[in-house]
């Protein structure tokens, strides 16, 4: 991985948590090791974590709450207190050791504590994995928006462990598809074709599949990051899906859906708008939509009225002007963003998602 402050690598494959403590020694010494987590995360992979650190560090352990509605200010503070209190100084290494929401706070904690210590993230969740611990985004919640503060705010090192996955809920494991899904529709056209063809080896956790996808995922993220490190352009692509399950987290308070089901949603929400205003062909939306679908079974669509919805898009952060804007796909393997058009067409999909979600899915093979 490229950025501002230096290039940075992701290790990724199963077992690699083994090589935890000697990753960390080839990126220099530090005063102290000061791990991050949550309690259920670190109950399942103490073990694994410490052995892979080994004896060569006093490791102390931070814990905090990493439902999405801890993703917050507080929650920044109460571990930024924890690092004090525990004597971290500027030579001090954070270790992320979770999900998205473990790696975001802790990240912005690192980015913010003494003006910046060094940060190594451990991502324990599929969506972790594939997206949210790589490319230097921290950042957390506010009530009027989802990731409005925050810092870009590179890793030294990401240390992705497939075997983290075996333990994972099901309901976690299947919102981290929908990322890797995303990134078939706006990158690699071939990528989608295997998640049609693999969709349940994936689901039954297939090591070579799931191998597969996890890499070619980490290596799109890389290769858009690299190019836009601060979300300028390119990036901006990322997000598809996005600004929709964004604006259903922050209307039911981040308590309602996981990360991935809020963008399974959009992305459904999204192939229907991009159809409607003539982005997405027909075709491509259909294939988009039965693909979401086969995630199972997501909660419901959220009883706020549309005009709600669309007042928190407006917080999104690729407004510009005042004017919404959306990643849509003008065709499976490519993704661009466009300007709001057709306010009635925009209210009418918010309208129509959940109907369109509850019909029975199109297996392509």
């Amino acid at each position: 991985m490229k950025s501002a402050a230096g290039e940075y690598a992701v290790v990724c494959g199963a077992g690699v948590l083994a090589r935890l403590g000697a990753e960390i020694a080839r990126l220099g010494k530090f005063s102290s090791v000061q791990v991050v987590t949550s309690e259920k995360v670190w109950r399942a992979v103490r073990k694994r974590v410490l052995r892979g650190l080994g004896k060569k560090w006093a490791v102390k352990v931070h814990q905090f709450d990493d439902a999405e509605s801890a993703k917050s200010l507080k929650s920044v503070e109460e571990i930024s207190r924890s690092l004090v209190r525990a004597g971290s100084d500027r030579g001090a290494v954070v270790i992320a050791v979770g999900g998205g929401v473990v790696g975001d706070v802790a990240g912005f904690a690192a980015a913010s504590y003494l003006r910046g210590v060094a940060l190594v993230q451990v991502p324990t969740t599929l969506v972790a994995q594939t997206d949210s611990a790589i490319g230097g985004k921290t950042g957390v919640n506010l009530p009027e928006g989802k990731n409005l503060v925050g810092a870009f705010y590179p890793p030294r090192l990401v240390l992705v462990d497939t075997e983290t996955l075996a333990t994972l809920p099901k309901r976690e494991f299947r919102s981290g598809l929908a990322e890797v899904i995303k990134y078939g529709v706006i990158a690699d056209s071939k990528l989608f074709v295997f998640l049609e063809k693999n969709f349940e080896k994936l689901l039954a956790r297939d090591r070579p599949a799931l191998e597969h996808v996890i890499t070619r995922s980490v290596e799109i993220k890389a290769y858009v990051v690299s190019k836009d490190e601060r979300e300028s352009g390119l990036r901006e692509i990322l997000n598809f899906g996005h600004t929709f399950g964004h604006a259903l987290e922050s209307a039911t308070e981040y308590r309602k859906y996981q990360h991935g089901e809020g963008v399974a949603w959009g992305m459904m929400a999204a192939a229907l708008y991009g159809h409607e205003i003539g982005i997405t062909p027909a075709g491509e939306a259909s294939r988009i939509i039965s693909l979401v679908r086969r995630l199972g079974e997501l909660p419901r669509w959220p009883n706020v009225p549309v005009k709600r919805l669309i007042a928190l898009m407006g917080s999104d952060k690729k407004v510009r002007g005042g004017r919404l804007r959306f990643v849509l796909s003008p065709k499976i393997g490519k993704a661009s963003t466009f300007d709001a058009r057709s306010p009635e067409k925009l209210e009418l999909i918010l309208r129509l998602t959940e109907g369109v979600a509850e019909a029975e899915p199109v297996i392509h093979e």
